[in-house]
């Protein structure tokens, strides 16, 4: 039987990495054999080019080169890592998929969704999540952890500007409006364990 494959979106600071563990662990005691990874990255290939893409300064890249290192990264992800995965039963667990391409490039960077999901349909073969959890959270709250989070520095995408920030959030809004399928939206301003409740919750036509 295929596995299932769960992706968690939002902007910066919303608690993604948290909440990916705690579901990876909820499901593991429930008997499911699960696979954490993340984008960029979640394979060799794909996280050689996630160096080239998080460090450096915000002006290293501009948006069309962004879209395709992504794009790159993602196709590498895909055939080694996350279909082998499926194909074998697994829950893949991603924080990211090419939703964040759509937000972080189309919402914040100008690309066109038609664009950036024809190289996903060339790179990755179109593959999409079977259930996307969008994580959210205001502004003051997510400013408030990144003060914590990045207390060192942030990457090249946590260092976006607020108007950038605030295209993400639009974005990333829009898609789960259009797609309530495949789409959840979670209040990550909760107590950790009731946002992690409220995943499983929206999980459970699936589990055992």
């Amino acid at each position: 039987m295929s596995g299932r494959f769960i992706t968690l979106e939002g902007g910066e600071g919303v608690g993604k990495s948290t909440q990916i563990r705690a579901l990876a662990a909820a499901l593991a005691a429930r008997g499911l054999e699960t696979l954490v990874t993340r984008e960029p990255g979640g394979s060799p290939g794909a996280e050689a080019i996630r160096a080239l893409l998080m460090e450096g300064a915000d002006d290293r890249w501009d948006a069309r080169s962004e879209a395709l290192l992504f794009a790159a990264a993602r196709a590498d992800h895909v055939a080694r890592t996350i279909r082998p995965a499926l194909a074998r039963g697994t829950w893949v667990l991603c924080d990211r998929f090419v939703d964040s391409s759509r937000a972080y490039q189309g919402g914040g960077g100008g690309i066109t969704d038609a664009d950036i999901l024809m190289l996903h349909g060339f790179g990755s073969l179109g593959l999409l999540p079977d259930r996307t959890f969008l994580l959210t959270a205001r502004a003051e709250e997510v400013g408030r952890r990144l003060a914590v989070r990045d207390a060192d520095g942030a990457d090249r995408m946590g260092s976006k500007p607020d108007d950038y920030q605030a295209r993400l959030v639009r974005r990333f809004a829009e898609m789960a409006a259009a797609e309530p399928d495949r789409w959840r939206v979670i209040d990550a301003e909760a107590p950790a364990e009731a946002v992690t409740a409220a995943i499983l919750t929206s999980l459970a036509d699936w589990l055992p």
